[in-house]
């Protein structure tokens, strides 16, 4: 098990991206949460396999969506710490 956390910019608040991040999170089998931070990004953790944050990470960037546009995701990667039992959107 390994975690990320991330921020992405871009037009990423009040589009559906968070919403859309838990999707990816539950196609992907990642615990952790995402959240709207006040410069305007959007940060989210995931814990899971390697393979798995990958694949969350590349659904992350909302490549086909007509209305986020994701410029860049800051990753940092770290040791998981299994406190997450699902993926939640933070309010």
């Amino acid at each position: 098990m390994e975690r990320i956390t991330a921020r992405a910019k871009g037009r990423v608040q009040g589009v559906g991206y968070r919403a859309y991040v838990g999707e990816c999170a539950r196609a992907t089998g990642v615990h952790g949460y995402v959240k709207n931070l006040p410069d305007g990004s959007v940060e989210f953790v995931g814990e899971s396999s390697a393979a798995s944050l990958e694949s969350f990470l590349k659904l992350a960037y909302a490549k086909n969506d007509p209305v986020i546009r994701v410029d860049e995701i800051e990753v940092r990667h770290g040791p998981a710490t299994g406190e997450f039992t699902g993926f939640r959107v933070a309010w």
